[in-house]
């Protein structure tokens, strides 16, 4: 079980007892134990997933969300909702305090050499917070990150949770906060928290708000690319990473990571069984050197000129180039996971996205 040797133990024997009592007291029926968890990123595509999931077991959910967020995405979820940022300490507290456990999915994503600043604040800063309380609470946490915190793996030779890492000259900023908030939460592991580390690789299904991997189906279907990035890359499906967030903590070992990664595939493949899937041209090519070098120029200029940097820049179109493929022997040896097929998870990314609007089914001429 995901528990500290006695600090956590001591959470929940309280829990047990005040059961016993409600029990007792009549005021909780025998055989529902409930429990309090607290989500962070619940607007998210994990927190969103994850927040579903545990409503929909049954379970009593908490959520810190900051009162600038869409908290439409949380309609008609049976949840308590505490307003505040992740990088406000005194909210984190308030939001720790008398919950069972936490799943920190909170974060800021963006590939790319600015928004070092935000990325910092968000998941290093945001990340020290909730470890901290955690910690002080005695209650356990799963901390969300990412495989691109981790070894990259090459194209016959999938990485796993022991690759060595290498790091990069001007790594982005989201990898690097990334990594550190990884180094805190093992810190605080050290001085008794009981945690564990989830690591996703592009994770597709429903839910996806914002959205955020989604846009990868929204982009080949709309813009119709003639080229695609030319490394590959790991998918897997939200559902099943949920699965494995909640089974990490009955089963995870404190301080480990564990993977939840999928089918390794390039994005040149990817992105014609795409195409195929919505019915857009497919892309001809995965992009050579050259066009790399292009893209990656004329991002970073935008970026200079217009102080906003788009999505294709030179770190972007770097990360591009490896192939993120990995392993999830460990997630599924000891937490059970496992990934649906990826055809599975690409028709029911894109249906969600057609019945919600964010695109119309391509019509056949």
């Amino acid at each position: 079980m995901l528990a500290a040797p006695r600090s956590a133990a001591f959470s929940w024997i309280r829990t047990a007892i005040e059961v016993m009592a409600a029990v007792a007291t009549g005021t909780l029926s025998t055989g529902a134990c409930v429990m309090r968890t607290l989500v962070t990123g619940a607007t998210g595509l994990v927190g969103n997933n994850v927040t579903r999931h545990l409503v929909a077991h049954g379970e009593q959910v908490r959520v810190l969300a900051r009162p600038s967020s869409d908290l439409q995405t949380l309609d008609g979820l049976n949840v308590e909702i505490i307003l505040g940022d992740i990088t406000d300490k005194s909210a984190v507290r308030t939001a720790v305090h008398e919950v069972d456990r936490v799943i920190h999915a909170a974060g800021h994503i963006h590939f790319g050499r600015t928004q070092h600043a935000l990325s910092h604040a968000v998941n290093v800063r945001g990340t020290r917070y909730i470890a901290r309380a955690a910690n002080e609470f005695q209650v356990p946490l799963v901390h969300i990150s990412t495989v691109d915190a981790l070894g990259a793996g090459k194209p016959n030779q999938p990485a796993d949770e022991e690759t060595s890492y290498v790091p990069k000259p001007r790594e982005c900023a989201y990898v690097r906060s990334k990594r550190a908030a990884e180094a805190i939460v093992r810190a605080e592991v050290n001085r008794g928290l009981c945690a564990v580390i989830i690591n996703p690789g592009l994770m597709l299904g429903p839910w996806d708000w914002k959205p955020s991997s989604a846009r990868m189906l929204l982009s080949v279907a709309q813009q119709n690319p003639l080229v695609a990035p030319a490394g590959g890359i790991t998918v897997c499906d939200i559902r099943d990473v949920t699965t494995a967030i909640v089974a990490a903590f009955e089963h995870g070992q404190p301080g480990r990571n564990y993977i939840c990664a999928g089918e390794n595939i390039t994005f040149f493949t990817l992105w014609q069984q795409i195409a195929d899937l919505v019915g857009s041209r497919r892309p001809l090519m995965p992009a050579g050197p050259l066009m790399r070098w292009v893209g990656a120029a004329a991002g970073d200029l935008v970026t200079l000129v217009t102080g906003r940097e788009p999505i294709v820049n030179s770190a972007s179109v770097k990360m591009s180039t490896l192939y993120h493929y990995y392993r999830y022997d460990r997630a599924n040896r000891e937490l059970g996971y496992d990934t649906r097929p990826l055809q599975e998870s690409l028709s029911d990314t894109w249906q969600w996205l057609l019945e919600h609007g964010y695109t119309q089914p391509q019509l056949s001429t």
